[in-house]
Parts: structure tokens; C-alpha cells; sequence
């Protein structure tokens, strides 16, 4: 056997090891989850079987993309030959880039071609009216008294709240009577405070909201079709930047199917991978947002990642074109053409 076997039979062993160390019983035989929603839809069941049955063995491409022109995706095809396997959105369309039409025009489409489909939501402060300017509204500050009456029930905040969400509901209705599941991950990025949903500890903190929306969305619209993802940052101790510990945010396992992460500058730390699955005690990671694409050591070491999914063009910005070519070449990257779910 020559040396490069050798190091990566004794680099395999070694992920093995620490995956038994982070995860309740045998790897190969941990539990498979089933969706938090108990009335899930036969479609996001089988989505959230699939990404199980990949777990640990290949990652999906992905990228966001803009409803009205696939710039990005088309870039992608451009530098590799292929496509990436999830399309990713943003309901800030709701009130830019042509209105959240376009943007179910666009995965109504998507989804007809094969694509997995992931949302998020950069939504304005609850006090504050569409368009939403993003430095004042949507990176802008509640104050404590503000951000108590939003979770508190009956009250003007909490109602003018309930509203948009039901707004948002009515959307994401479309894509469940049409049977399309989709990736749901809301008010992302909390562990860090940039955004007026960031930086709440505490069970009357962001858990709070979490909470608020999911029994919104499950409860009383029966949003049977979202597979809910947990979006975090990295944690990282920049000035004036900072993230902090997942675990300060998280809502709990009976609340959240998929955990994620969001990586720029090029910060791939083994605490980013490794604390979310000691977190999740076995559920599907992602890295719900990257910038600098992972080297093919990163992924090595930190196999359990699910998807990567690159910002808008941060393909040029913040990569090479060999870098994006070496990711989309790597024997487990999934693009679009080898997603198959049953």
C-alpha cells in the first residue's frame, strides 16, 4: 500500500472515531429522523430521507440565485459543466427584484427540473413597513421593550408580526398544494447581531420567535410540506462581528429536522462541524451559506456536511475558478444531474 493510502486510511479511521465520540451510538446505525412536523408531507419525509441516506457520504452543490436571471447558476455550468443540485432563494424578493411572483414562478420551474429547493427570509423588523431598507430595518436594533412585546401575545408588535408571517404563509402555500418540500431556513444567522432577530439568549430570546413561527406555520397553516432548518453562523470572535456558542440559540431537537452553518472568510473551523452534530445528536448538517468554497482536506476531515450552498456571486468574489472546478470534480460533490429521490 503506498503512503497516500495510507495517510487516508489512517484519516478515515480518525473521522470515525471522533464521529463515535460526538454521536449517541454506532454511526452506521444511528437514528434516522424522522420530520419534526408529525403530519410532514410524504414529499419532505422522502427529502429528509434522502439527505440521511447521503449524510457522510457525498455533499450537494448549491448556490442562491436570483429569480428573474440565473446569473450564478449559469456561471457554475460555465466554469464545471454541470449544475448545482439546490437552488437557493430569498422571500426578501416579497418587496424586491420583481415581487415574490417571480420567485414562485422561478421554483415552480426549478422544482420541475429536479432541483431541491432552500428559503430564507430576510425579513424587516416588525415595527417597521415594506420596502425595507436593509441598514435601519432589516440590520437594525429592537430595543428589549420592543422585542418583549413582539413575543408577547395580543400586543400591536405581535400582531402587525403575525401578519407578515401569515403573508409569507400564503406563499409558501402555493409550493405545498403543488406537493413541493422545501428547505425552510428562517432568521438565519441569530448567534451573531447583525440582524434585529440576532443575539437573543434565553428561552424568551430568539427561541422564543423560533417557536412563535413554527407553531404559526405547523399549527394553524399546516405548512406540512417545510423541512425546518436551523441556520446558524460560525461562531468566531471578530471585533465588532462576533458569533457566539450555537447552543445559546438553539430551540431543541423536537423543533428543528436540519442544523446548519454559514462560513465566509474562508473559516472552516472543526469546532463549526463538530459542535452542530454533538448538538443535533445525529441530525443532517449543512452549511447553509459559504463564501470561500471548502479545500478537499476540509471536506476530509469534516464529512458530515449535507450541502454547501455559495452567496450570489461570491463565485468570483471569493474563489478561483480552479477552486470552484476542484469542489464541483471531488468525487462526493452531488450536482444536479446525480440527484435521484425515490
Amino acid at each position: 500500500m503506498n503512503k497516500y493510502y495510507v495517510k487516508k486510511t489512517i484519516e478515515v479511521a480518525g473521522v470515525i472515531f471522533l464521529l463515535m465520540l460526538l454521536i449517541p451510538g454506532p454511526v452506521m446505525s444511528q437514528k434516522k429522523y424522522e420530520p419534526v412536523n408529525k403530519n410532514a408531507s410524504p414529499e419532505a419525509k422522502a427529502l429528509l430521507k434522502y439527505l440521511y441516506s447521503i449524510s457522510g457520504k457525498s455533499i450537494l452543490s448549491g448556490n442562491i440565485d436570483n429569480p428573474k436571471e440565473p446569473l450564478w447558476f449559469n456561471r457554475i455550468k460555465e466554469l464545471t459543466g454541470k449544475y448545482p443540485a439546490v437552488w437557493g432563494g430569498d422571500f426578501d424578493n416579497l418587496y424586491r427584484n420583481g415581487g415574490a411572483d417571480a420567485l414562485v414562478k422561478e421554483i415552480f420551474k426549478r422544482h420541475r427540473d429536479g432541483y431541491l429547493i432552500t428559503l430564507m427570509w430576510h425579513n424587516g423588523r416588525p415595527q417597521d413597513n415594506p420596502p425595507f431598507a436593509w441598514k435601519t430595518s432589516v440590520q437594525g436594533k429592537m430595543t428589549d421593550a420592543e422585542w418583549k412585546e413582539l413575543i408577547t401575545p395580543g400586543t400591536a408588535l405581535n400582531k402587525k408580526w403575525e401578519a407578515r408571517i401569515d403573508t409569507i404563509a400564503m406563499y409558501l402555500k402555493r409550493f405545498r398544494d403543488a406537493n413541493i418540500p422545501i428547505l425552510w431556513r428562517p432568521y438565519h444567522e441569530m448567534n451573531g447581531g447583525w440582524f434585529w432577530w440576532g443575539d437573543k439568549k434565553g428561552e424568551d430570546g430568539f427561541v422564543k420567535l423560533w417557536k412563535m413561527m413554527y407553531n404559526r406555520f405547523v399549527n394553524h397553516h399546516k405548512l406540512n410540506n417545510l423541512i425546518w432548518v436551523w441556520n446558524a453562523n460560525g461562531p468566531r470572535d471578530r471585533e465588532n462581528d462576533e458569533a457566539y456558542a450555537y447552543e445559546l440559540y438553539y430551540p431543541g431537537n423536537d423543533l428543528v429536522d436540519i442544523l446548519a452553518t454559514d462560513v465566509y472568510h474562508a473559516d472552516y473551523k472543526q469546532s463549526h462541524h463538530n459542535d452542530l452534530l454533538k448538538l443535533g445528536k445525529g441530525k443532517v448538517i449543512a452549511l447553509g451559506e459559504i463564501g470561500e468554497v471548502p479545500s478537499l482536506e476540509i471536506l476530509s476531515n469534516q464529512p458530515m456536511w449535507t450541502w454547501f450552498m455559495i452567496w450570489y456571486g461570491y463565485i468570483d468574489k471569493a474563489n478561483t475558478p480552479e477552486q470552484i472546478k476542484d469542489l464541483y470534480k471531488y468525487p462526493k460533490t452531488l450536482s444536479h444531474s446525480d440527484v435521484e429521490i425515490n
